[in-house]
């Protein structure tokens, strides 16, 4: 909470009562700076910090054609994850990862694991606000500048469209590219004020012809000889700050950065991508801005690169507890470069994308939400199946119903309208396509030790005068916890039947700790699956999940390096904690 205003956001708190309260009420941060002390911090960290360990293996129970001859290391994969925690003002740890066919203690991996990380972050001593050494991970203002956060995109909820600016924290996953590596810290200016630096120096993954950078390389995957030579292949450093202002209901921030490559950065630039990325070096500097009168709040950023701009606006409205408005307006120009960029986009980058988001909540009664969307956008350059400027709308319906506490279910229906290139027309002509989807769910709580959950899909694809595809899924899930013994299990099967790739279906499905596992599926077949999560105390807690999907329409799976010879994939998943 940052200010009085936000208390509109209580349930039956009006605007007279807050005015009521506000001689009585204060909202301020706590002032701790002079009473911190790092010799009693060092002291309390040593006595009362606690310490995670995980690893986790993944068995493949099938074999790939990469094993036969191409991939350097065994199918196994496996991270190993280590954290010391104090409070929310220490943070220190490492990870390592071997992914499946990568060598370990061999070859270009002669040192074990394949990838290291490694981090320390302090945070809220005094007007050290954070100090991050090692890897770690940053967002300011909207993204528009630099954000390595995980964004969920287009959500049915109104309210999970707020600022991207969560400033410096660790990066404690096993993602191989998206972080920075060095020194990063934020500290107080008085009252109002807070200031940012950082630097980053790391290696990167690519092919490098003639002397020059011609592709980036994002995968973290060094399996063959083919992909282990494209390892630590550059350079790329980073350096840059924010300064930021928040008082009561105003906030305001500057965020400018610099980087640049030990080497050009010259990838082939024709047809859709004529306008990305490429040179050396580049600098991007953006103002972000937000602001909150009662139950309305505007908050958006706007920042220039080498080449061009690119601006986002947010406008949120609740007049009551029980309504939620959101108008999002994007503009990001085709010549927009900014390698570290993530924000609100459909499609995926900060560049090339204009539109209109419109979204609404409605919670009229008591069991019953509605949430609608509108989002119109539009491509001023060609995009990736896209000869020439495009443009698309999309729409979001969705209805929950709970009856009662233990008993939710909702129905969602999406329709989606862009372009594409006709196939077998050396791009000269494009066609519109249209995507619907519907979506039931029912999720049901018998118990604390019993629960089910049932999903089923329809999806519809067709381009303009041609035939349509389907896709079908089914899904059921149930849970259950032994009473008098610490495991939980999950079990879900789910059937699929589509016609192609552009009507594939998903289902979400409980994975590891820290982990979520999503996958899609195109064709016709079956896909079951076990989750057991043994807890034997406070200090000890063991995963196993196994999986296994079998097609009904093929004798092979996947193609080239990822080929199956047969119809089946299975696989087990192993993970152990301790907490000490």
């Amino acid at each position: 909470m940052k200010t009085i205003y936000e208390l509109q956001l209580v349930k039956e708190m009006d605007k007279q009562t807050i005015r009521y309260l506000s001689p009585f009420v204060c909202v301020e941060a706590i002032n701790n700076e002079e009473s911190f002390q790092w010799k009693t911090l060092l002291r309390n960290a040593g006595k009362y910090g606690k310490h995670e360990a995980i690893t986790r293996f993944d068995i493949p129970l099938y074999k790939r054609k990469g094993y036969e001859q191409t991939y350097l290391g065994p199918s196994v994969y496996n991270s190993v994850k280590y954290g010391y925690r104090y409070r929310d003002q220490l943070y220190v740890g490492m990870a390592a990862e071997k992914d499946a066919g990568e060598p370990f203690g061999a070859l270009h991996n002669r040192y074990g694991y394949d990838y290291y990380s490694f981090y320390l972050l302090l945070r809220n001593c005094g007007r050290l606000r954070s100090l991050a050494v090692g890897n770690y991970r940053m967002s300011f203002g909207q993204g528009l500048v630099i954000s390595t956060d995980y964004m969920m995109g287009k959500t049915v909820y109104a309210s999970s469209f707020n600022s991207r600016s969560t400033g410096i924290k660790k990066h404690a996953s096993t993602d191989e590219y998206n972080y920075f590596r060095g020194i990063a810290s934020t500290v107080a200016l008085g009252k109002w004020w807070t200031a940012s630096g950082f630097y980053s120096h790391r290696t990167m993954d690519g092919v490098i012809t003639d002397g020059e950078i011609t592709s980036i390389y994002k995968t973290g995957l060094h399996r063959s000889e083919k992909e282990a030579d494209k390892k630590n292949l550059f350079t790329t450093q980073l350096t840059g700050g924010n300064l930021s202002y928040q008082q009561n209901r105003l906030k305001w921030g500057i965020t400018g950065i610099y980087y640049f490559f030990n080497r050009p950065y010259e990838p082939e630039l024709t047809g859709y991508s004529k306008y990305n990325l490429h040179g050396r070096t580049f600098y991007n500097v953006g103002t972000d801005y937000a602001y909150r009168w009662y139950r309305l709040s505007f908050q958006g950023e706007t920042a220039i690169g080498k080449q061009g701009m690119a601006t986002i606006n947010r406008i949120q409205y609740s007049p009551t507890e029980d309504y939620q408005l959101v108008l999002i307006q994007r503009y990001y120009s085709y010549q927009y470069w900014a390698m570290f960029a993530h924000s609100f986009a459909e499609g995926g980058s900060v560049q090339n994308e204009n539109g209109w988001y419109l979204a609404a909540e409605a919670t009229p009664f008591s069991h019953w939400r509605f949430f609608a969307s509108f989002d119109w956008f539009s491509f001023p350059w060609m995009k990736y199946r896209i000869s020439k400027p495009s443009q698309g709308l999309e729409t979001v319906l969705q209805t929950n119903y709970s009856p009662f506490d233990n008993l939710t279910m909702y129905l969602k229906y999406r329709y989606k309208k862009r372009e594409r290139d006709l196939s077998g027309t050396n791009n000269e002509v494009t066609l519109p396509t249209f995507s619907h989807q519907l979506r039931y769910r029912l999720n049901y709580s018998a118990s604390k030790m019993f629960s089910l959950r049932t999903t089923l899909d329809y999806n519809h694809f067709s381009i303009q005068g041609k035939t349509a595809s389907h896709g079908y899924l089914a899904s059921q899930m149930v849970s259950y916890q032994l009473p008098c013994f610490p495991l939980r299990m999950e079990v879900q099967g789910s059937y699929f039947s589509t016609d192609d790739y552009d009507s594939r279906v998903y289902a979400a499905e409980k994975g590891l700790l820290y982990t979520f596992f999503t996958p899609s599926f195109q064709g016709h077949g079956v896909r079951c699956s076990a989750h057991l999560r043994y807890d034997l105390n406070t200090h000890w807690m063991f995963i196993a999940k196994f999986g296994e999907t079998i097609y009904s329409d093929r004798d092979e799976i996947g193609s080239g390096n990822d080929l199956i010879r047969g119809n089946k994939k299975a696989d087990v998943q192993m993970q152990l904690r301790v907490k000490f």
